[in-house]
């Protein structure tokens, strides 16, 4: 009999590109299984046509504002009488769906205080040896109690269509982007004003890029960074080397844009965990207080990150510094060593 499975997880795209592994391991270990993903709206374009997900649940935002729209969605949704309910959110909002599938045979949440009264399984949080997609997968433990073999696969991964792909080239191209020379993509802006790089030290990482390694840059952004990322060209003498022109119309356009790119540089969030589900190699500069041993996968040496725990500090109690100057000490200098290795590693000599 087909198994039913519903995962849970809303939130941003950095969050549902690592807990997609969930729905990953599970078609994995069951073929032929019905997977279903719970989403908000502006997540879903990602995991549209992805083999692991048979259907996207989709919370719209104004289910998201409505207790009552959203108690109603929820409803209709556990009407399906799914046999597995991974709460990976494990939130009270969340938590609704296993109270509404008292019926599913494994009810898998998080183990919080006072929480998950609905749940058949509540999971400890991982040890910190374990990465995020590595943590998520703990959540699947459960399944083994019926003798059942389960795929542990922390390789998350999206694809796009070749079409998709093609559209995206053609608008480089017709940008103005030579495809016969490196081009890499630069998160120079974050939604979260916090993972913000100081920008006229990523401004100086982006020039001393273009001119070493004869490369071209794209600034990509969101409508609402677009003023951000002109500002910024304007302040590199508008360069014609880096284009602000290419327009993609969803974070689906943007993952196709990286299929033709050759590196991703910028700041750590979810167009990072982006470009490493294309395997587009990367660095990510993680904020101060952001931990890349969490955040990256381990392992994979193509995708990398920075952070304090590479500054040599030599005891120095930097508990009092503002945030920006914690952030200068992350300098343009040692970020660029970590560049030059990947690029000489992975893009200027690749096949």
């Amino acid at each position: 009999m087909r198994k039913k499975i519903l995962v849970v997880r809303f939130r941003q795209i950095g969050d549902a590109i690592l807990s997609s592994v969930i729905c990953k391991s599970l078609k994995e270990t069951y073929p032929d299984s019905q997977i279903d993903y719970v989403l908000y709206e502006d997540v879903v374009p990602l995991f549209e046509k992805q083999s692991y997900i048979d259907n996207i649940i989709i919370i719209n935002n104004e289910e998201r504002k409505s207790p009552w729209k959203y108690l109603k969605k929820v409803w209709k949704v556990t009407r399906n009488k799914y046999d597995i309910v991974i709460d990976i959110m494990s939130t009270p909002k969340s938590e609704l769906f296993t109270l509404f599938s008292l019926g599913a045979k494994y009810r898998i949440g998080r183990a919080k205080k006072g929480r998950g009264y609905t749940y058949t399984d509540k999971i400890p949080e991982p040890s910190d040896n374990f990465d995020k997609p590595e943590k998520f997968l703990q959540m699947l433990k459960p399944l083994e109690r019926d003798g059942e073999k389960v795929i542990y696969d922390s390789d998350y991964s999206l694809k796009f269509q070749k079409e998709e792909v093609e559209k995206m080239k053609k608008r480089m191209i017709e940008a103005g982007v030579n495809l016969e020379k490196p081009v890499i993509a630069f998160a120079i802006n974050s939604r979260r004003s916090e993972k913000i790089y100081p920008i006229d030290d990523m401004l100086k990482i982006v020039k001393t890029c273009l001119d070493k390694y004869d490369c071209q840059g794209i600034f990509y952004y969101s409508p609402a960074e677009k003023e951000f990322a002109l500002e910024a060209h304007k302040k590199l003498n508008n360069d014609k080397r880096i284009f602000t022109n290419i327009k993609t119309d969803s974070i689906r356009d943007l993952g196709a844009m990286f299929e033709s790119c050759d590196m991703f540089i910028g700041n750590e969030g979810g167009p990072r965990h982006l470009a490493e589900a294309v395997d587009l190699p990367s660095l990510g500069i993680f904020k101060p207080g952001g931990s890349k041993k969490q955040w990256l996968s381990r392992n994979k040496d193509k995708h990398q990150g920075i952070d304090l725990t590479d500054i040599d500090l030599a005891g120095k109690d930097i508990s009092n510094l503002s945030h920006e100057e914690k952030y200068k000490l992350i300098t343009p200098e040692i970020i660029l060593e970590k560049i030059d290795e990947i690029i000489n590693k992975y893009v200027l000599k690749r096949d």
